[in-house]
């Protein structure tokens, strides 16, 4: 018989630290820190199959689970010493899921489960605490009604509201044993009178219902948002663990936290977390109560006492456990426990999510104190999670004007319209704003507005909430529990302390690092790499053997570039040039020249600009090879469209408006992606080249006779699909560079090769390989020609692709390895038969997405090319791909 149920408990456990696919990562660690000999109150965890199950079987269980769960309780029950619906000495649980990967927050838990007319009267005996027992029975009621039953969570609050009101308290914990009696009741009333049906008294039908609702929350929105957005398999399934309730409700010399091992958001190596007394573990994240500090670290006038001064003893024990688990897992760990009557209970630990700052920190530390590798650092840092770390942040010098304060969630600045909803954060978002996404408080429903949104503001919540740990994860700017605004969601707007009123609309920004709100769009600058961020992808640079170069039209970008440690530029494309300033209009008289004289005028003074920016290329790229892509967009694409902007040209030019409009006419193209562009266009008018290629070669031979250059250009002729082409095309570029080199009286070596983006080029890149020195894949085009598809007009309809599964990521995000990587792979060895020295790269953004930059690494390409800001993401990823290839 299949084992679907492992148990834990009393120093054993069943499972182990290689179970994570199979026990998901709450159930593993459960494990795993019961035999390491901590403090877990013991139970059993329902692994991923019992998921799959659940879901092939229309949501029902084969025999031998219930079998095993009833087997499983007993041992828990043994363990406990207490009967699970036991009136004199009732057990109660907690149901929790746990994926492989770290989902927070986003699927379903009980608590308190058990909890029925009679066991309470057990609850009450045992604990000698009518309160306490009454308010885990309402906060029982109130959670399974909303996770099970799907009662409106915001129907029983508002009865606890109005509880408070009429005692004239504040807080839960201000209402009396009597009121929640009264409110255990007046919960159940309502449950009947909105389900129609009455609560569960059955503790094994409370049991089965709590189990298939969290395995239900696999596929709930929020949870499968999570997973599209940080790539976790729908087909993994979680698992759901039951373990005995451990209670922190039970009076002042109770409690319940979250920590960190390190600070997740700077990587500090202090012990970072929060706690409260007398609260059970959704009280620390919901943001209802201020929480406490854990200890005195980062004490601040006007905080409330720390842990280490309330339950020293507590405190002491929990900072032992906290390098046992750092020791243990080499890692910072997220961890929860439960104080009750002064013992301490470990709940969870797991791999804490972190800031990129923090991660790259946190990495580079532990190997100065010798405990992981170089090697281990670097794979700890995720690509992708560099992407944080190379934004703005505020301008030190810009004027601010700080209109409220909260805590530092997450770091970084952004700016953007102030907005209420995570529906509304999304809807703008696709039409290219940005917004900051303002909440009293965030839960998970809110993720995908988090995800669109630029940063993140709540009014509630502390350095532990769903907002600070969920954005700190998406390496989104957090500011959190910011007391100081009053936020009104019918208005539409929030009130600072001052009595300034921000509406919807409006522009604030945030500062994650300093915990400010500030009035309007402030300043950012660029950032810097250095200190550990420059150790770490010193060590990545050590391991990876694929090049890393930029894609950059501009001595600025190219600058940037270099900074973040590009080895070259893979791709200058030359008419984003044209379009600067007063070109276009050169550009424009050249297109419009009737004749071979009328177009050379006007590529005559085309070429000094040209010129002019391959020098400050070449100059910032000082002896490192930059490939420059000759004139690739179709003509039409440099004028005008509209009549107004026609007659403006005609009159410019001083031409017939008609004769500007029948150009404009004559040069329309039904499918411009496939028409007369690229090398096409270079074999109609081969003086377009000639023009790009004297530009080069002039620029290449100035800086190797005047300033002793070392300069390799790399001329990339566009859109070849026959070695013919090429072939024509080369012979002049051969003849226009060897005269410039001749006139100048230098000699430059430079390469002629081709962007290869045809399928066509890649099935006869043998043949192709003949007459080009190196081949750059440019990876959007060809995917646009492999697919048939337009990237400009398949973003109405690819989301729809991915989200029914069709395709498991956008083609244009991600390579398509069995596709278009399978031409890339084809097009790389068919030119290495002919040319073994072949130069081998590729050019589009995918160079710059870390899963195309390992297939690359793998198939062995030279080099990859991307934007300024994703070179050290593709540097990261080259190393994780030398590394994990070993």
């Amino acid at each position: 018989m299949a084992k679907f149920v492992y148990s834990f408990g009393e120093g054993q456990a069943d499972g182990d630290s290689t179970m994570r696919e199979l026990l998901g990562g709450k159930g593993m660690n459960l494990a795993d820190m019961t035999s390491i000999g901590l403090p877990v109150p013991p139970g059993f965890t329902m692994t991923t199959e019992v998921c799959k199950a659940f879901y092939a079987n229309d949501r029902d269980y084969p025999d031998e689970v219930r079998e095993q769960v009833a087997n499983a309780l007993q041992l828990l029950e043994k363990r406990m010493g207490k009967g699970f619906g036991d009136a004199a000495n009732p057990l109660l649980v907690s149901v929790r899921s746990g994926a492989p990967a770290s989902m927070p927050g986003m699927m379903d838990t009980v608590l308190n489960l058990g909890l029925n007319d009679q066991t309470i009267q057990g609850v009450i005996k045992q604990s000698n605490d009518p309160r306490f027992a009454y308010d885990s029975y309402r906060r029982f009621i109130q959670m399974y009604s909303n996770v099970v039953m799907g009662m409106d969570g915001e129907i029983l609050e508002h009865l606890l509201d109005q509880k408070k009101q009429q005692r004239g308290v504040a807080l839960d914990t201000q209402l009396s044993a009597d009121d929640l009696k009264q409110l255990v009741a007046d919960f159940k009333a309502s449950c009947k009178q909105t389900l129609n049906q009455d609560f569960p008294e059955d503790p094994q039908e409370q049991l089965w219902g709590a189990i298939s609702a969290v395995f239900g929350s696999w596929m709930n929105p929020r949870a499968v948002t999570y997973r599209k957005l940080n790539g976790i398999p729908a087909h993994w399934g979680t698992a759901v663990n039951v373990q005995a309730m451990v209670f922190g409700n039970m009076g002042d010399d109770c409690a319940t936290g979250v920590a960190f091992t390190r600070d997740p958001s700077t990587g500090e190596n202090y012990f970072y977390g929060e706690y409260l007394v007398n609260a059970q573990g959704e009280d620390v994240v919901a943001g209802i109560r201020t929480p406490q500090p854990i200890n005195r670290a980062k004490y601040q006038e006007g905080d409330l006492p720390a842990m280490e001064e309330v339950m020293p003893a507590s405190y002491q024990e929990l900072a032992k456990i906290r390098d046992l688990l750092e020791r243990h897992y080499k890692d910072m760990q997220d961890i929860e426990f439960t104080i009750e009557k002064g013992k301490l209970y470990m709940l969870q630990t797991r791999t804490g999510k972190r800031t990129a700052h923090a991660a790259i920190r946190i990495a580079v530390e532990m190997v100065n104190e010798g405990l992981i590798s170089e090697q281990e650092a670097v794979l700890r840092v995720s690509p992708d999670q560099l992407d944080q770390l190379l934004h703005p942040s505020l301008d030190p010098q810009a004027e601010k004007q700080v209109i409220a304060k909260g805590l530092p969630a997450s770091p970084g600045a952004a700016s953007g319209q102030v907005i209420f909803t995570a529906d509304e954060a999304e809807e703008l978002a696709r039409l290219k704003k940005d917004v900051i996404l303002v909440r009293v408080e965030t839960s998970p429903e809110d993720i995908h507005g988090m995800h669109a949104a630029r940063g993140i503001l709540t009014a509630r919540g502390g350095m532990t909430s769903h907002a600070a740990v969920v954005a700190r994860g998406m390496g989104k700017c957090c500011v959190s529990g910011c007391g100081a605004i009053k936020i009104d969601y019918e208005k539409q707007q929030f009130t600072t302390e001052a009595g300034q009123v921000i509406k919807r609309g409006e522009y604030i920004t945030l500062d994650g690092s300093a915990g400010e709100v500030l009035l309007g769009n402030v300043p950012k600058v660029e950032p810097q790499v250095c200190g550990d961020f420059a150790t770490l992808m010193a060590w990545a640079d050590s391991f990876r053997r694929l090049k890393v170069r930029t894609n950059a039209d501009t001595p600025y970008d190219s600058k940037v570039a270099r900074d973040f440690g590009a080895e070259g530029i893979g791709l200058c494309r030359t008419e984003h040039m044209f379009f600067e300033g007063d070109r276009i209009q050169t550009v424009r008289e050249m297109i419009l020249a009737n004749d071979l004289a009328g177009r050379k005028r006007a590529l005559d003074k085309i070429l000094p600009m040209q010129k002019s920016d391959f020098l400050g290329i070449f100059r910032e790229m000082k002896g490192l090879p930059v490939t420059i892509r000759l004139l690739d967009p179709p003509l039409h694409e440099f004028l005008p469209q509209n009549d107004d902007d026609v007659s403006e040209l005609a009159q410019a030019v001083g031409i017939r408006f008609s004769e500007v409009k029948s150009h404009v006419e004559k040069l329309h193209e039904f499918n411009p992606m496939l028409g007369h562009r690229g090398c096409r266009l270079a074999i109609t008018y081969p003086e377009v080249y000639d023009m790009q290629v004297q530009a080069i070669m002039e620029a290449a031979c100035e800086l190797v006779r005047d300033e002793q250059f070392d300069i390799v250009p790399e001329i990339m002729i566009p859109l070849v699909a026959h070695v013919n082409e090429l072939r024509i095309l080369r012979e002049n570029a051969v003849k226009m560079a060897d005269a410039v080199c001749e006139r100048y009286g230098v000699k430059v070596k430079y390469l002629i090769g081709t962007m290869i983006e045809l399928p066509r080029a890649c099935l006869t890149a043998d043949a192709i390989a003949e007459e080009a020195e190196f081949f750059s894949f440019g990876t959007n085009d060809l995917t646009q020609t492999t697919y048939g598809l337009s990237r400009d007009d398949a973003g109405n309809f690819l989301p729809d692709y991915v989200e029914r599964g069709v395709l498991k990521k956008d083609p244009f995000v991600a390579l398509d390895q069995r596709g278009v990587g399978e031409l890339v792979k084809l097009g790389f060895e068919r030119g290495r038969s002919t040319r073994p020295d072949l130069k081998v790269g590729i050019c589009g953004e995918h160079g710059g997405e870390p899963s195309s930059v390992i297939f690359c690494h793998k198939i062995g390409l030279d080099y990859v090319s991307c934007s300024p800001y994703r070179v050290p993401v593709a540097r990261l990823a080259a190393a994780h791909a030398a590394i994990l290839d070993q």
